[in-house]
Order: structure tokens, then C-alpha cells, then sequence
């Protein structure tokens, strides 16, 4: 079984902005909350906020959501799922995952370096979109010399391997939809 840290989402980026609520809400206007869909950074949680009341939030915004005050953000309705996002919330999802992953590249390329294999059939590299077995024979070589410092690294050293950001952000964006038996990246609970 494949086993990655969880750990409590703290941050998230806003994917888009409902000032209105949403448009199929059949509550009269004055009494539909303004929501925003969201993106967490830790575990790539897609959530609805609610924010704070006067606070108008902005596409890729980042904003606070752990325990502590929050200062835009009022509560979370909690989890949502691909399927619920909007049109605009879709469109910008692969752009803040790519976000995510290019500023947390040391957590990733952790990642590339102490893989493991899943069964004897089966390693964990193999599992990311264009990686069989020569580029996951390779990878495992090149880190067994020397330890990957990051994706600019990588890339120099694995021949003819797809871009490890791409990669990564594929396999993200395919957890999230729910075509993966198992998650790498992705909250477990995402799927519901």
C-alpha cells in the first residue's frame, strides 16, 4: 500500500469567486452566501469557503483556512468534488495544481527519490503518466548515485523523460477525477 504524509490543509487557492452564490440556487437573492471554490495546498482538497462578510475574493488568492483566525475566510462548507466546480473553477484547476506543485518542488522531487515499489510487479514511479519501467530504472539508478536536487536536475540527468512537473501535475489532476485506484498526492476523501 502506498502511504504519503496527510496532512491538515492550512492554505488553499480560491479557483473562483461566487459573490452571489450560485446561479442555480433558487433562494432570493438576499439571501444567498457568497462561496468560493478552492484548492488546498497541502493534500490538493478541493473545497467550498465561505468568506468573511465584505471580503471579495480574487481567482488564485491565497488564503488562510486552518485553525487559527482567519482573517477572509469565515467558515468551510467542506469538501467538493471535480464534478461540482464551476466552469471557471475547472478551467483554473490545472494552473493552480501547477502552482502548487513548481513552489513545493523539494516535496516532489522527495517524492521521486524515495519511491518504492508497490508489489514486485508494480513500483510507485510506474504509476505517473509516462513513466515505465526504463524511465523508472533510470530514475532509481541515477537516485541511487546521487540523491535529485530538483526538476531542472532531473530532467538533465533521467534521459528522455517527460517533464517531471507535467507528470506530476497529471497525475494530480487524475486522482481528482477519480480515474486512480490509488492516491499518491491527492486526500483520499476527495472522491465522495
Amino acid at each position: 500500500m502506498i502511504r504519503v504524509e496527510r496532512r491538515k490543509e492550512e492554505e488553499a487557492i480560491v479557483l473562483d469567486f461566487l459573490p452571489n452564490g450560485y446561479p442555480f440556487d433558487s433562494k432570493p437573492i438576499h439571501l444567498k452566501t457568497p462561496v468560493a471554490q478552492a484548492i488546498g495546498k497541502a493534500n490538493f482538497t478541493l473545497l467550498e469557503l465561505v468568506p468573511r462578510k465584505g471580503v471579495f475574493l480574487q481567482p488564485f488568492e491565497e488564503v488562510y483556512i486552518g485553525e487559527a483566525k482567519r482573517d477572509k475566510i469565515h467558515h468551510i462548507n467542506g469538501k467538493i468534488n471535480t464534478a461540482k466546480l464551476t466552469h471557471t473553477a475547472k478551467s483554473e484547476l490545472s494552473h493552480a495544481v501547477e502552482e502548487i506543485v513548481k513552489k513545493q518542488e523539494l516535496r516532489f522531487i522527495e517524492f521521486f527519490n524515495k519511491a518504492q515499489p508497490v508489489s514486485t510487479r508494480l513500483h510507485v514511479l510506474e504509476m505517473l503518466p509516462g513513466v515505465g519501467k526504463k524511465h523508472m530504472w533510470e530514475i532509481i539508478e541515477e537516485r541511487k548515485a546521487e540523491p535529485f536536487k530538483d526538476f531542472a536536475d532531473m530532467k538533465k540527468r533521467v534521459k528522455l523523460m517527460p517533464d517531471p512537473v507535467k507528470t506530476v501535475v497529471h497525475r494530480i489532476l487524475s486522482e481528482m477525477e477519480g480515474k486512480e485506484k490509488h492516491f499518491l498526492f491527492v486526500d483520499r476523501g476527495q472522491r465522495d
